[in-house]
């Protein structure tokens, strides 16, 4: 059979058809890009002390029952204790003066047995005061991220196959609809264990509907659009979502109402299936040939060419046998499959636990969250557009390390800035957040253009769910400064750059058709150097791309 692009050449790249496919699935991923650091404000932790029921005491007394400690060199409030309220009670009744009558650290302290009062100078309600998840229980709010990317895992593992069993577009939908669901029950959840559980399934449902569009963009679009797609398209749609988001948490500053606002765009989204086709990739790899020529026939009216009589005239089940069922198993059944499946996943883990490491740190960035939030989202549209250039003008391979090592070495360099360079630590953070989102963005775009189609969806979802290991463990990873400040950069940078030597093992794509089966694929050789020129009859892009 003729290859895929060749055969649809008639098309062109950017008629009406394929214009209405990339903004549309552009368009999908906003939701995604508002939904998953919502977390960030959600599971903020406002500043809190003991509550104080007593009415019966002095003002003086009132002021000084709450214990002081030294935190990070700064003298505040205690945050789980406060001296026994009916000792208190008593030396406020006899007139005594804290700090002059009475040495305030000789009094007995005890845990905040009537709850606790939170500010409301940033939020009116978080999770954590919703459901006083601090102190005994401050371990809750980094679970409740860690839930959503277990939700993430099971989504990109299971979502993959499926995806390659019953078709793109339907798992889309469906995932569509799962994260839109659970997303506005979670804003009724009675308890911690009930919003934990619904999250893990509005992660499921995140993860699985972006993979399904990602995979479906990059099969129908071709060439230049095909990349512009997989490195701008879907991860700009992510990063306007991203960036909206801190604007909508300024204006709604209650969980339940933040929930409610960013579920709602997942309504608006249903009419998308009359608009998005099936992947007539996928249709070809399951033998389906009538309906992909529909497909095609259908696109070509829309972009007003006329279509040959016979559009996969040379088609063959024995090239793609849809009777094969592959699946995860596969990947690992021949030793050159199984190498790059093995590099590919820890390279996707490296980046992913970096990826969301270093977002969920933002509250670190300033002192207002929401301008922390703003500054993390924005510095993925640069971070995207290096992708495209990368995509569109270098090697994958070279491209990948490249990244690795930049990155590692960008967050090694913070621990030898002088506190008084805070700044500096400050841009080399947002340089290390900058070039691993460009690489998390890369890596979707080399990992599709690598595996065959009737394998491209379950690789990238076995690959995925490798990367959300990462994920689950940067809540976390980040809880380690507490032990020594520089040790979760000193883990991100050292994985990052044993990741970028085991990238010189993988096989080169950039310049090559997408793979339709397993022997293709075992054909491409890995390159003994990361340096390789392209050849000269390839156009710059005849492929695919991109990116969460």
């Amino acid at each position: 059979m003729k290859d895929y692009d060749e055969s649809t050449a008639f098309l062109g790249q950017w008629g009406r058809f394929q214009q209405v496919v990339f903004f549309l699935l552009s368009a999908s991923i906003v939701p995604n890009g508002l939904g998953t650091f919502s977390v960030v404000f959600l599971t903020d932790i406002p500043r809190h002390h003991c509550l104080i029921p007593e009415k019966n005491l002095t003002q003086d007394w009132r002021d000084a029952i709450i214990p002081i400690e030294v935190v990070n060199g700064k003298r505040e409030q205690s945050r789980c204790s406060r001296y026994r309220l009916d000792v208190v009670r008593n030396l406020s009744a006899q007139g005594f003066i804290p700090g002059r009558d009475v040495n305030l650290t000789d009094l007995e302290q005890e845990g905040c047995v009537d709850g606790w009062s939170y500010s409301k100078d940033i939020y009116q309600s978080t999770l954590v005061s919703e459901f006083d998840l601090v102190c005994s229980d401050q371990w809750k709010p980094p679970f409740t991220s860690t839930a959503c990317f277990l939700g993430y895992l099971v989504g990109s593992f299971i979502s993959g196959q499926l995806s390659d069993r019953v078709g793109r577009k339907p798992v889309f939908f469906t995932t569509m609809a799962v994260q839109t669901t659970f997303s506005f029950c979670q804003a009724f959840s009675p308890s911690w264990t009930v919003f934990t559980i619904l999250i893990f399934f509005n992660g499921f449902g995140q993860i699985s509907n972006y993979v399904s569009g990602f995979v479906l963009g990059t099969e129908i679009l071709t060439g230049d659009v095909r990349v512009i797609f997989s490195s701008m398209g879907v991860c700009m749609g992510y990063a306007i979502g991203y960036m909206i988001l801190p604007l909508v948490a300024f204006f709604l500053r209650d969980w339940k109402s933040l929930l409610l606002a960013i579920s709602l765009p997942g309504v608006l989204y249903i009419p998308l299936w009359w608009f998005i086709p099936e992947s007539p990739r996928w249709l070809l790899s399951q033998g389906r040939v009538e309906e992909a020529e529909a497909i095609v026939r259908k696109a070509a009216k829309t972009n007003r060419v006329e279509a040959p009589t016979v559009i996969f005239k040379d088609y063959s089940a024995h090239d793609d046998d849809p009777q094969e069922h592959l699946n995860v198993i596969s990947l690992v059944k021949t030793q050159s499959v199984r190498s790059t499946t093995v590099i590919l996943c820890l390279v996707w883990f490296s980046l992913s636990i970096g990826y969301y490491g270093l977002s969920l740190n933002t509250s670190r960035l300033h002192a207002d969250p929401y301008i922390s939030c703003f500054l993390s989202a924005a510095a993925e549209v640069p971070a995207y557009m290096s992708c495209w250039l990368a995509l569109k003008y270098f090697p994958r391979r070279l491209s990948v390390i490249f990244i690795l090592l930049l990155g590692g070495a960008s967050l090694f360099l913070i621990q030898l800035v002088p506190e008084t360079l805070s700044e500096l630590a400050v841009a080399l953070e947002m340089l290390g957040k900058l070039v691993i989102t460009s690489g998390t963005s890369l890596i979707y775009a080399y990992t599709a253009e690598l595996y065959p189609t009737v394998l491209r969806n379950t690789a990238e979802g076995v690959c995925i769910t490798v990367s959300r290991i990462g994920n689950c463990l940067a809540p976390f990873l980040l809880q380690l400064r507490e032990s020594f400040e520089y040790l979760p950069y000193i883990i991100l940078g050292t994985l990052a750059v044993v990741s970028a030597f085991a990238a010189l093992y993988l096989p080169e794509s950039f310049g090559k058709p997408l793979p339709q089966t397993i022997q293709q694929m075992q054909k491409r050789e890995s390159m003994k150097c990361p340096c390789i020129t392209r050849k000269e009859h390839l156009k710059p892009v005849v492929h695919l791309e991109s990116r969460l």
